[in-house]
């Protein structure tokens, strides 16, 4: 598709000269994202669009005057397209679409393609619905995804809704949506399941961008997703990965989020490869602190120059890689008819832009939107979305089986590392004192819980190693990707005071220690945002994030911790509101291993 200019015919007349440009940006020197050149340039706009660039980098007077209404001064500096966050979601910045904009807008991205399902987890269809209309007159372009995992894998996991060939259906048809969202249950794709058989050819029959979500996938298993019409991955982890989905023609979305940055490892596998036209950039997810005190696709496209890649070549994977992959055919590059969202920039290997242009006008500089933001309100902002009851201490306790001795041999869920989303599943004994499991011993064991708050009323109880914290307990609602209340905790008087407090602030993050609540993070709108702008909400999250610190957990983000606890797609273990999941063979296993 082409975002098309209001009048053609006068965006010719603007680059003929016989009608003046809106603005004119002169004295920059442009990276060119189609052949990788840079010489000077002025560049002339008329409305939302280019008319024309003059240039003449081979000294054979192709140059002419572009005159303007108005003239903005590059200084010298480098031009480049406005950045384009190939796979994001929103909603794990916390943060509203109107608040996102505020803080990536400055920092030169000016499009994301947006995958809603943290939110539609939660809210169905009319969740998306607040996502796109949330999203509207904003200074930065928001493309949508058809949310094809909701639940992620279902009879797995309890969310608040269930989407199917229909629903597909009805986000299609939806403004600004340009494709399936990421296709998590890859095991249904590759068993041709009904569900995701229905989804996909859904998606195949409009010809609409199929997104993938294939980790550690290879082999016969990786031909196969691929021809069921996946298109891309933004989950791949190591160079064999990223090397061989490139090689079979799979576009690779290479990540620099805040729960996982492989920019570093995928950049250094493939960097040599002669056409990198299939690599692009994107975030996933990127916590307030990131986005406010690190960058977004900025510094995604730094690494990217760490790693191997040359500064044309890495900010191309973040521009016109990135358009072309979602089928946008005038996005992300700087030429005639191509819609004009720029930025200047001093430094090409470090991009921070001094000037951010949306659709052709000035919305950004030196860190700072220029433009007002719409203030709306939403019903969906104000909805109580927690439908769950407060369980007893003795419902968070881990009755023995009948007969058990003095310990039972109890399957507990392991995180591999401290900054890692990554658990599997491993046997233990675990003591048994008065009938029920006593992990008090061992102060790398916790208990957990994942309550469903969607009304279903499901609940499960398991043990964890090496989660981090020492004492009391941690409770969120952001728990990918249904969204339920999860909660690890010491003792389960803990447990029972950090739900309470999520209950009464209709979500979000919470410690309590030694019965007191030490740390709490409201998130009221679906359990997953704040309507704070994202520079005060990352105040809040520093606060959150000491008070993780005290309880134990000196990761590098205390509160994405636990959001994966619960996502039966990440392998190789999971735990669900529903129980213990092997992620390989997609099946819940027995808590007790003689079970």
């Amino acid at each position: 598709m082409k975002i098309e200019p209001d009048n053609r015919s006068a965006l010719v007349d603007a680059a003929m000269g016989r009608i003046p440009r809106d603005l004119a940006i002169r004295n920059v020197r442009m990276l060119n994202v189609f052949t990788g050149e840079i010489y000077p340039a002025e560049v002339g706009i008329l409305g939302k669009h280019i008319a024309c660039v003059s240039a003449d980098p081979d000294g054979s007077g192709t140059s002419f005057p572009v005159e303007a209404r108005e003239e903005y001064d590059g200084r010298g500096m480098y031009l480049i397209p406005g950045f384009i966050d190939a796979h994001v979601h929103i909603e794990s910045s916390m943060v509203t679409c109107a608040n996102m904009a505020a803080a990536v807008v400055p920092q030169g991205t000016t499009t994301v393609v947006t995958d809603p399902h943290e939110a539609a987890n939660v809210g169905g269809l009319d969740a998306v619905r607040y996502m796109i209309e949330s999203s509207r007159d904003l200074p930065l372009r928001v493309y949508v995804m058809a949310s094809s995992c909701v639940p992620a894998v279902p009879g797995l996991e309890g969310a608040g809704a269930v989407f199917g060939a229909a629903e597909m259906e009805a986000m299609l048809d939806m403004e600004r949506v340009l494709g399936v969202a990421e296709l998590m249950d890859f095991e249904g794709v590759l068993n041709n399941s009904p569900r995701m058989t229905a989804i996909l050819g859904v998606g195949r029959r409009r010809q609409a961008f199929l997104q993938g979500h294939a980790p550690f996938v290879s082999g016969r298993r990786l031909n196969a997703y691929l021809a069921a019409g996946v298109e891309s991955d933004h989950e791949s982890r190591t160079a064999v990965e990223a090397r061989e989905k490139l090689r079979l023609g799979m576009r690779v979305d290479a990540r620099e989020g805040s729960v996982s940055s492989d920019v570093t490892t995928l950049i250094g596998a493939v960097k040599d490869f002669a056409f990198l036209d299939d690599l692009c950039l994107c975030t996933d997810d990127r916590d307030p602190e990131d986005l406010i005190r690190r960058g977004h696709m900025n510094l995604a496209v730094e690494r990217a120059v760490k790693a191997g890649l040359t500064p044309g070549q890495a900010i191309r994977c973040a521009t016109l890689n990135v358009a072309r992959e979602v089928g946008v055919r005038n996005l992300g590059g700087i030429a005639p008819g191509w819609v004009a969202d720029l930025q200047i920039v001093p430094d090409l290997s470090a991009p921070k832009p001094v000037a951010v242009f949306h659709d052709g006008r000035l919305v950004a500089e030196n860190g700072r939107l220029t433009v007002a933001l719409p203030r709306r309100t939403f019903e969906a902002e104000s909805l109580d979305t927690m439908d769950v009851d407060v369980p007893s201490p003795e419902r968070l306790r881990i009755a023995a089986p009948v007969g058990a001795g003095r310990s039972v041999a109890t399957r507990v869920l392991v995180y591999d590392s401290p900054n890692t989303s990554l658990t599997s599943l491993s046997v233990e004994e675990i003591p048994v004192r008065d009938g029920f499991l006593d992990i008090s011993g061992d102060t790398g064991l916790k208990y957990a819980a994942v309550l469903n708050r969607h009304g279903a009323g499901n609940m499960a109880v398991a043990v964890v190693r090496d989660f981090g914290s020492r004492e009391g307990a941690v409770a969120s609602t952001v728990s990918h990707d249904s969204h339920n209340l999860a909660v690890v905790y010491d003792r389960p008087e803990n447990a029972v005071v950090a739900i309470r407090a999520l209950i009464a602030s209709r979500g979000g993050h919470c410690a309590v220690k030694d019965g007191s609540v030490v740390g709490l993070l409201p998130l009221p709108i679906y359990g997953l945002l704040s309507p704070l702008p994202c520079d005060e909400l990352v105040e809040r999250v520093d606060a959150m994030n000491a008070a993780l610190r005290s309880l134990g957990i000196g990761t590098k983000n205390p509160v994405m911790r636990i959001v994966c606890l619960a996502l039966p797609v990440i392998p190789k273990g999971k735990f669900t509101d529903r129980g213990l999941v092997d992620v390989d063979e997609q099946a819940f296993v027995p808590l007790f291993a003689a079970d």
